[in-house]
């Protein structure tokens, strides 16, 4: 769904997580891919030194003329920044040593600051922070040492020291180019944090909501499967003895298996294009007589005490599954053929209590073990709670403690899981 509407929206909405650059910059590092080089970026620096070198040349007729050696130098700089990427450190010593060869030689001051500026920027950004710095510090260093001691005896002829105020400039500039390289890198990590944080957030949505229609395949399979399994028996039992009761268990077979195609298809419709309205409303304690009748029909009788109140559509749902998960345990793992089903709202919250008298029958009811499992991550995703266990009298409870108005998710919380402790250690055959 993320996915369908940044399609839809384009590129423009990625500039909070980075610049939408589609085909620059590789994804996982942020740079661009290794197989290719930045001609563009590289062929337009080297026009803008060399024209901008020729205006400084005319500007700065007390310095060596920029000939064929001064060209050169030039363009071997700005060569070099086609493999910044891949080798961010030899370039940046390059570029430095190149454009402090071009200084030595009293070619004119000009825009071969701008190869190394980008040359540092390129190492900064890519985490080589010390090289960049001890490159930029030996140009500054070699510029200082020229530009006071040894302008005497190189070119050009006649050239006077610099003042301590030139050489603050200059310490100014190094400065800035270094700032905003560190600049410029901090905000990449930031958004690549963002962008990883972004990809997280979706991962765990999407786990989420794996969950939930796992969660609600379980709970409509477990309950239907369990009662077409008891019926099954019981027709293949009576099929000779007594066909028209075999006949009823056939047909009560045949509406569980209906139904429980018409909630798995249910489920499905999530996962169907967004916007699509449900074909069906989701079940809820409204529901509740249908799930009783379900249950005789397994054998099971069940009584039910109070009356559901007013829900949120999360928390009905949520209530009708636990109901229906505790008296499916209850036909697969209890000796007792009673249950009972009591509901109690108020203080804001909604306790439902299924209790069962029989014994554990420790049969193989064909169960996965995580009926309890899900109704505790029913829970928890509402701020509720789960208690499961054997009574001291004997039997079972199941005691749900539900909130009567919508609240936040666990797994939304900072620091929290969407999983309520509850007692495990007692719960019959994991139910």
């Amino acid at each position: 769904m993320d996915e369908q509407r940044e399609r839809e929206r384009g590129p423009a909405r990625w500039w909070r997580y980075g610049p939408p650059w589609p085909h620059g910059d590789d994804d996982r590092t942020g740079e661009p891919p290794r197989g290719r080089l930045p001609w563009g970026t590289t062929v337009a620096l080297t026009v803008l030194v060399l024209a901008g070198s020729n205006f400084a040349a005319h500007a700065q007729p007390h310095r060596e003329p920029l000939d064929v050696y001064g060209r050169l130098l030039l363009l071997a700089a700005c060569a070099l920044l086609l493999w910044r990427h891949r080798h961010p450190v030899p370039v940046v010593f390059g570029t430095s040593a190149l454009a402090l060869g071009y200084l030595a030689a009293g070619y004119p001051y000009g825009p071969v600051f701008a190869a190394v500026a980008v040359a540092c920027f390129g190492a900064v950004v890519a985490g080589r922070r010390r090289a960049a710095w001890a490159a930029v510090g030996m140009l500054w260093g070699g510029h200082l040492l020229i530009s006071l001691w040894l302008y005497r005896v190189l070119p050009p002829p006649g050239d006077s020291g610099a003042n301590a105020g030139q050489e603050l400039i200059a310490a100014t500039w190094v400065l800035i180019i270094v700032s905003v390289a560190e600049l410029v890198r901090l905000r990449r990590e930031q958004w690549a944090r963002e962008r990883a944080d972004r990809a997280q957030a979706a991962r765990r949505r999407a786990d989420a909501e794996r969950l939930r229609i796992a969660r609600e395949l379980h709970d409509v399979l477990a309950h239907s499967i369990s009662v077409i399994n008891v019926q099954a028996g019981v027709g293949l039992a009576l099929l000779d003895a007594d066909p028209e009761q075999a006949r009823t268990a056939l047909t009560t077979i045949k509406a569980a298996s209906k139904e429980a195609l018409g909630e798995v298809r249910q489920v499905l419709d999530t996962l169907r294009a967004p916007g699509d309205v449900p074909r069906a409303p989701a079940p809820g304690l409204g529901r509740l007589p249908e799930l009783v009748e379900q249950a005789a029909s397994a054998g099971l009788t069940v009584a039910v005490e109070g009356e559901p109140p007013s829900l949120p559509p999360g928390a009905d749902l949520a209530a009708f599954r636990i109901v229906q998960e505790a008296l499916t345990n209850v036909v697969r793992h209890s000796g007792s053929r009673h249950a009972r089903v009591r509901l109690e709202h108020g203080g804001g919250e909604l306790r439902l209590r299924i209790d069962d008298d029989g014994p554990a029958t420790h049969a193989d009811a064909g169960g996965s073990g995580n009926g309890l499992a899900g109704m505790r991550e029913r829970a928890a995703a509402l701020g509720g709670t789960i208690e499961a266990g054997p009574r001291a009298d004997g039997g079972f409870r199941v005691l749900a403690v539900l909130p009567l108005t919508a609240a936040e998710p666990l797994a939304a919380r900072p620091g929290r899981t969407p999983y309520a402790t509850g007692p495990t250690s007692t719960d019959r055959e994991e139910r």
